[in-house]
């Protein structure tokens, strides 16, 4: 077989680019660190109740230590469950004060929802059956919306919320 010398340069620089490619993925997870989430925690979605965490008193924002803070959030059939205020109605807004470690926990018991508090890099993927965590530092005052970045349903633009970060 005789390939043309233009099929030899983009064969090689195919070759070159497939290499470059694996060598930064590597670089990324191994020497950096990066990689998907390990779903370490299991959850029965029919019973999300059973873990405290997702119990409906415990929702929402909590404040464990002086400048650290857990968010425990459900998400399902179009609404953010982020707790409760004093007369039973549903809060849309949480207020954290700037410089807080917010740990967030949230899990769905019905479809895969996204969780993306924009303008922040609070984003992960709600899965039903595994506890969605991630933990961040908010450092910069602002309102910052929460909404569902993984297509649910009809009545997915219903998904939404307010994060406010406060001096």
């Amino acid at each position: 077989m005789h390939l043309h010398k233009y099929e030899k340069y983009w064969l090689g620089a195919g070759i070159v680019g497939l290499i470059v490619f694996l060598i930064i993925l590597g670089f990324g997870a191994f020497y950096l660190g990066t990689h998907p989430q390990s779903h370490g925690e299991i959850i029965d979605p029919e019973n999300i109740e059973a873990n405290d965490a997702f119990k409906p008193e415990n929702r929402g924002l909590t404040k464990v230590d002086e400048g650290r803070y857990v968010l425990n959030i459900v998400a399902s059939a179009f609404n953010y469950d982020l707790g409760t205020d004093e007369s039973g109605a549903p809060i849309k807004n949480i207020e954290i004060p700037a410089g807080s470690k917010v740990l967030v926990q949230a899990t769905t018991p019905d479809v895969i929802h996204g969780l993306n508090f924009a303008g922040t890099n609070i984003n992960m993927m709600v899965e039903p059956g595994y506890v969605s965590t991630m933990e961040v530092e908010l450092n910069n005052p602002g309102e910052y919306t929460l909404v569902c970045n993984e297509y649910c349903g009809v009545g997915h633009h219903l998904m939404y919320g307010s994060l406010e970060v406060v001096e």
